[in-house]
């Protein structure tokens, strides 16, 4: 493919002009699906997923963004590939990238799917690993283009574990340009280091009321992560207070919307009543990862 190959590995690997513009191709896509007039923009190109962790929302976006697209992907789980049995990783990117164009990767460690990307001939696309989630940021901002307009200069509350996603919320603040103002308990913060990058654009404060107050967005997450199960105990007691509720949305600007990446856990890190409620965006959200993640492929097969 050339010098002019992209990966997306964090959501620094777009500049904010290409991330706006993966977001309205993303929403145009949405029209295009909502008026039966899509088209299949890449006939015959594959798409590989290796998934070491489980998943549900980013498995059935892929599949179905390559179906739509005109193109095909094929599932790998630990079971199905070399890996899991000692595979170098670097081994499996090169074979891989000898048969499809563009390969998705969930996996724990960063630094795993760096080596990856580093051997691979064709793109290479981060479906999560345990520092970011940038698929589910493209998502959760074209959901907040389509409902409130541009973020840039707008208020974003993150509420509970400073996780992928708050770490990737981070990135994304200084990258578009918005405010994000964390409530996390003592020791569940976010990467000290992405923290720092983002300069003023992102904070820590020390209550949810105080992240919340003026918050043109909510979001949050559920309190243990996959492979944290065995923490969840000790992790409830932690978070309790971080339970976004409808009198800490009462804290935030007018016509907020609240955002979850799902799974949830109602009770846990949120009420129903918010969660199910008019300002809750979540299945647009949910919804968004298959035009968004469309949007991404078009941009990293058919670019140079």
């Amino acid at each position: 493919m050339g010098d002019s190959m992209r990966h997306f590995l964090s959501e620094d690997d777009l500049s904010a002009a290409e991330f706006r513009q993966i977001i309205q191709r993303g929403s145009e896509f949405r029209r295009e699906h909502e008026s039966g007039t899509s088209e299949a923009l890449l006939p015959r190109r594959t798409l590989g997923m290796i998934f070491e962790k489980s998943s549900t929302r980013t498995r059935v976006s892929f599949e179905v963004a390559m179906t739509q697209l005109g193109g095909h992907a094929i599932y790998l789980s630990p079971n199905d590939t070399q890996i899991g049995r000692g595979e170098p990783i670097e081994d499996t990117a090169r074979v891989l990238s000898e048969m499809v164009d563009v390969i998705s990767v969930r996996t724990f460690s960063h630094t795993a799917l760096e080596r990856f990307a580093a051997a691979s001939q064709v793109p290479v696309i981060n479906a999560l690993t345990d520092l970011l989630h940038p698929c589910q940021m493209l998502a959760d901002m074209q959901t907040f283009f389509d409902h409130s307009g541009d973020i840039g200069g707008k208020r974003v509350a993150w509420i509970g574990d400073g996780n992928n996603m708050c770490n990737s919320y981070i990135n994304t603040a200084r990258i578009l340009g918005f405010e994000l103002v964390i409530a996390c308990p003592k020791g569940y913060e976010p990467d000290a280091d992405l923290l720092a990058r983002a300069g003023s654009y992102a904070s820590c404060v020390a209550t949810p009321e105080e992240a919340c107050r003026g918050a043109d967005l909510v979001v949050t997450d559920v309190w243990a992560s996959m492979g944290q199960e065995a923490e969840q105990a000790e992790r409830e007691r932690a978070f309790s207070g971080y339970c976004v509720n409808m009198q800490l949305m009462q804290e935030t600007a007018d016509k907020a919307l609240f955002m979850h990446c799902l799974p949830a856990h109602r009770g846990e890190e949120v009420e129903a009543d918010v969660i199910d409620g008019p300002m809750s965006v979540v299945w647009a959200e949910a919804g968004n990862r298959l035009h968004a993640q469309k949007a991404l492929l078009e941009f990293l097969l058919t670019q140079g």
